[in-house]
């Protein structure tokens, strides 16, 4: 009867096929339902676990049991976390269940595929669009970075020992922000400049008054000059003069002034053809107290290459057409108040000019 008994009580048990964490397999089982199934199973089920049916079903023949166990998980999204509890089986399946959308420049450790483990932490850092101007050249970018530093890490951007980035390394870049990445580079440049050779004059009584012989020819020296240069981005920003050497020394030109007297003079007065011997001096458009317009209206500073002298109209009057010894065909077209008597001033285009004509005494012949 024992045997029996043994036979029927086996007999009465369900057929269950469970699922337990993936794993699959079939028992035979009197419990009357799914939560003394497990009990039976040694199975601790938790209220945040995967199990269906219900824990209160009743079990039935060839019933199918699921159990999933759940695990804690903390989720840091752009540095704010939160802690859940979730049975998905890897970190793809949790953004799923969570409804977290990532592109493709969004940062996730670990990767998608890695296995859930309980206490596991995921970071989620979403990525934002930035301007890099990196030497002058701009373009838009994404990244997931905090600080500059991490930034340029991120993009491959490495920095020579003289380059500076704006902002700089330790601040903090935001959505839409910019980061100037600045080259700088020191180049030596080594030019040759020429040397102005000086005049020097020397009176000679054997020449008329006023008349030049050229002694010597001046000849121009050559210095080369070497200079640091700063470029930022590729242009000179500043340049320094770290040393110079002569290559070549001036010759000074040697001018023989005359200072013998003369008294040729055909005539004096303002007829046509008359000569005599003035005091000429020089002068510019834009000296002291210049206006730039003849005492008759006449443009100087328009008309730089015009031959107009400055005269005493009691002694040529305005409108009179002259030659100058040493300066040509002009007119007297213009006043001055320290032009009284035989006085003229020369109107020459440049201050050099001016300067080398100096104060000389000339013929000058009336012409018209």
């Amino acid at each position: 009867m024992t045997a029996l008994g043994v036979f029927f009580f086996e007999g009465s048990k369900k057929t269950v096929a469970i699922t337990l964490n993936g794993d699959e397999k079939v028992v035979k089982t009197h419990a009357g339902t799914v939560e003394e199934l497990l009990d039976e199973l040694d199975v601790a089920a938790h209220s945040k676990d995967y199990l269906h049916p219900k824990a209160h079903n009743k079990v039935t023949e060839n019933l199918k049991v699921v159990w999933k166990q759940a695990k804690q998980v903390t989720i840091v999204k752009d540095n704010e976390g939160k802690t859940i509890w979730t049975t998905a089986g890897s970190v793809a399946e949790l953004l799923n269940e969570q409804k977290i959308v990532l592109n493709e420049h969004d940062k996730i450790t670990p990767r998608p595929q890695t296995a859930i483990d309980s206490k596991m932490t995921i970071g989620i850092h979403t990525a934002f669009r930035l301007n890099l101007v990196d030497g002058g050249e701009k373009k838009s970018v994404w990244s997931t970075s905090t600080t500059v530093a991490d930034f340029l890490t991120q993009q491959g951007i490495e920095l020579s020992e003289l380059d500076r980035v704006e902002p700089t390394l330790t601040e903090t870049i935001k959505e839409n922000g910019s980061v100037n990445v600045i080259r700088v580079e020191k180049v030596t440049d080594v030019v040759e400049e020429p040397i102005d050779f000086a005049v020097i004059t020397k009176k000679d009584d054997r020449l008329p008054k006023g008349k030049e012989k050229i002694i010597s020819q001046g000849k121009q020296g050559l210095v080369s000059k070497q200079y640091e240069v700063v470029l930022e981005n590729g242009k000179e920003v500043s340049r320094k003069l770290i040393n110079q050497q002569t290559i070549a020394d001036t010759k000074d030109r040697v001018v023989a002034v005359g200072t013998k007297e003369t008294e040729v003079q055909v005539s004096r007065g303002t007829e046509t053809g008359a000569e005599y011997y003035v005091t000429a001096t020089a002068y510019t458009a834009y000296c002291n107290g210049c206006s730039g317009r003849t005492a008759t209206g006449f443009n100087l500073r328009a008309n730089p290459n015009a031959k107009v002298i400055a005269v005493d109209p009691s002694v040529i009057p305005l409108g009179t057409k002259v030659y100058v010894e040493g300066y040509g065909y002009a007119v007297a077209g213009d006043t001055g108040g320290a032009i009284k008597g035989y006085k003229i001033d020369l109107f020459m285009s440049s201050k050099s000019d001016a300067y080398r004509w100096g104060r000389k005494k000339v013929k000058i012949k009336i012409l018209k």
